[in-house]
């Protein structure tokens, strides 16, 4: 196989881009993140790199909260608006037609339109370069019944969450395998 070699560059895709909402609940707003993770299990922790310029960050900061806001394939329109409009601009909660609910257990609000929601605390901000990182601990998780099956299992496949890459926002497509299922023995034939 023929390779190129290019310059140090952000090309880990794709990624899951989510509507993070912060600020207070009178006045909240939302921004497009593509820089997000998991960083840990116990406790639970993610990450959000937001650059320091956008409106956000600073709400983002003084209150030490956000929830993160997982969009699915009919809120795609409104993740690409919301990453490229500014909150000191336009309420963009309005301007997308968006339900802003109180958040169970931070002081700003979710996505009502979300299947599933992190309410998170801010523990650390790391500045970096062009963007700051901030790790927090998921101290909720809201998630829309109509994704429990009958014995109260989460069915995250029935969301229809999407996934950014190269530019382009993409469905998530068909299941190739489940966890442990490379290591899984067969069962015996009778």
């Amino acid at each position: 196989m023929s390779r190129q070699v290019w310059k140090g560059s952000t090309l880990l895709n794709p990624e899951p881009p989510v509507l993070v909402s912060c600020g207070p609940a009178g006045a909240p707003n939302l921004i497009t993140v593509g820089w997000c993770g998991t960083i840990c299990t116990q406790p639970s922790m993610v990450s959000i790199s937001v650059r320091p310029e956008r409106y956000s960050h600073h709400l983002i900061k003084e209150s030490g909260e956000f929830v993160i806001n997982l969009p699915t394939e009919s809120l795609v329109r409104a993740v690409d608006w919301c990453g490229v409009k500014s909150g000191r601009d336009v309420d963009k909660f309005s301007a997308m037609h968006l339900t802003s609910s109180p958040a169970a257990k931070v002081g700003t609000v979710l996505v009502e339109e979300s299947p599933v929601n992190l309410e998170c605390k801010v523990t650390q901000v790391i500045p970096l370069g062009s963007h700051d990182l901030f790790l927090a601990e998921v101290v909720a998780v809201d998630v829309d019944d109509r994704l429990l099956d009958e014995s109260g299992k989460l069915c995250l496949n029935k969301a229809n969450l999407i996934v950014y890459s190269h530019g382009d926002y993409l469905a998530l497509g068909r299941k190739l395998g489940s966890f442990g299922y490379s290591v899984r023995k067969k069962p015996r034939k009778k």
